[in-house]
């Protein structure tokens, strides 16, 4: 038994996709591997084997680990809502709310949990590989921190830092992070690895060496730019801002990204089409007005998201949009605000309230405690699909009875409008398959690739692990990580 942690001088440096990586390419070594993230923030979370739920970079790593993905793999996840606060998920089930007034205390309590699931999950494998959350160097959440050093020095899991060369000042960020967290969270890192590094990496060697010795710690290899990366679902919105890519004379998906977007990743399939375009309309961009479907994504604070959609007059050029014949796809809270009134009365997702919906379908929604969190399969448009759902809340209403979907266990999802031109599904991974990707583009007038997407996404991890083979030490990564057993 042995485990190795991957923290990052700052978010978004690659930890997810490095782990990911490293879990495959131990995975195809023959050992048996388990991933482990302390704590996570993130809307963006999928059903777990157990009946839970875990932040969706998880889920990736224990496809990366070929497993099923457990709740003891991330047992401790947040989900910001729009009074920030966020939705606290232990051990994959709602356990309340925490915010700004009792964050670290809160958290702070919670370091039990999170050693009880790494044991367990320690024990039934060869080795683990833990993904920190943020930078060690946010030296003002040290106090109760679970998710980096607090994590690190009560497991005794040794720890190599990630920096994101691409961004600058790497050096700056390595060096800066061993002056500024204490001696014995510094002692828990015992080497770094260069991420994203574009061009030779024989032009860094000095820096390289330069960082060996300023702080003391070894390098475990420079890695290249992950070209793989692009089509490996994403757990961070900041992605969202780049996904504009626009070419003329092809049906227009379009996708208003609002604040508190959930599961995005229920859109990524539609990138391995060519016959279409994928369009994130963001902030201060009008839904264009040439679209032939808008997909409203799921969110985790729908009311809120709602009023956001409306102050970016999203909703008059989603009105226009259906008066000219154009199609709608709600998906979980995007298929709530389709309806009359969405009713919030135990105030789960903010202050206690309800709000209009828009009206597009005939129904209503009202928020209730009870989660549902499940796979599912079953058939829509005429075609299979295999999903799961993750939502709070009952809809009913006339367009129910015209169900979207009917699963193979008998129960009907979602609703379509009279005119069959607006739809609404609680279900999550819908687009992944490609028979159900096939009918949508369909009804564009587009015809399907037949790409498997989750083909598509395992053969980007083995690619990764083929590059992290070539570029890190592995043999040295895995040295270290059994120093902790």
């Amino acid at each position: 038994m042995a485990a190795v942690m991957f923290q990052g001088t700052g978010s978004d440096v690659g930890k997810s996709v490095l782990v990911a990586g490293v879990c495959r390419a131990l995975t195809n070594r023959g050992l048996r591997v388990r991933p482990f993230k302390p704590q996570n923030m993130s809307n963006n979370a999928a059903v777990t084997v157990d009946g839970g739920e875990i932040g969706r970079a998880q889920a990736l790593q224990a496809l990366a680990c070929r497993i099923e993905p457990h709740t003891d793999m991330n047992p401790v996840l947040l989900k910001p809502q729009a009074d920030r606060t966020s939705q606290l998920i232990v051990h994959g089930r709602v356990a309340g709310t925490i915010g700004g007034g009792n964050f670290r205390e809160a958290r702070g309590a919670l370091l039990g949990a999170v050693t009880t699931s790494y044991h367990r999950l320690r024990a039934a494998c060869d080795i683990v590989v833990v993904e920190g959350a943020g930078s060690p160097a946010e030296i003002n959440l040290r106090p109760g921190d679970i998710a980096n050093m607090g994590f690190a020095r009560a497991a005794a899991v040794p720890v190599v830092l990630i920096g994101d060369i691409d961004r600058g000042g790497v050096i700056a960020a390595i060096v800066g992070t061993r002056a500024v967290i204490g001696p014995a969270d510094a002692a828990m890192i015992r080497g770094f690895v260069i991420n994203k590094f574009r061009g030779d990496p024989a032009l860094f060697e000095d820096g390289y060496r330069q960082i060996e010795a300023l702080v003391g710690w070894r390098g475990f290899g420079v890695v290249p730019w992950l070209t793989a990366t692009a089509r490996l679902p994403s757990e961070d919105a900041v992605v969202l801002e780049q996904a504009t890519a626009r070419a003329s004379g092809k049906p227009l998906v379009a996708c208003p990204v609002l604040p508190r977007i959930s599961n995005f990743d229920d859109l990524d399939p539609l990138k391995l089409e060519p016959a279409i375009d994928l369009l994130m309309v963001s902030t201060g961009t009008p839904i264009p007005a040439e679209a032939s479907l808008v997909i409203l994504p799921g969110s985790k604070a729908t009311i809120a998201d709602l009023a956001a959609l409306r102050r970016e007059g999203w909703d008059i050029d989603l009105l226009a949009h259906h008066r000219r014949g154009g199609a709608v796809l709600g998906l979980c809270g995007g298929y709530q605000m389709l309806g009359h009134r969405i009713r919030d009365p135990h105030g789960i997702e903010g202050p206690a309230g309800e709000a209009a919906g828009l009206g597009l379908l005939d129904i209503e929604t009202v928020l209730t405690r009870d989660k549902a969190l499940r796979p599912v399969r079953g058939h829509a448009l005429g075609a299979p699909f295999h999903g799961y759902e993750m939502h709070l809340g009952e809809t009913h209403g006339t367009d129910t009875a015209r169900a979207f979907a009917r699963f193979d266990d008998g129960r009907t999802d979602g609703a379509v409008s009279a005119d069959g031109r607006v739809m609404g599904s609680y279900v999550h991974g819908l687009l992944a398959d490609p028979q159900q990707r096939a009918a949508l583009l369909a009804r564009l007038g587009a015809k399907a690739s037949g790409c498997d997407y989750h083909a598509s996404v395992d053969a980007a991890l083995d690619e990764i692990a083929a590059e992290l083979e070539r570029h890190l030490d592995i043999d040295a990564i895995l040295a270290l990580a059994r120093e902790a057993a």
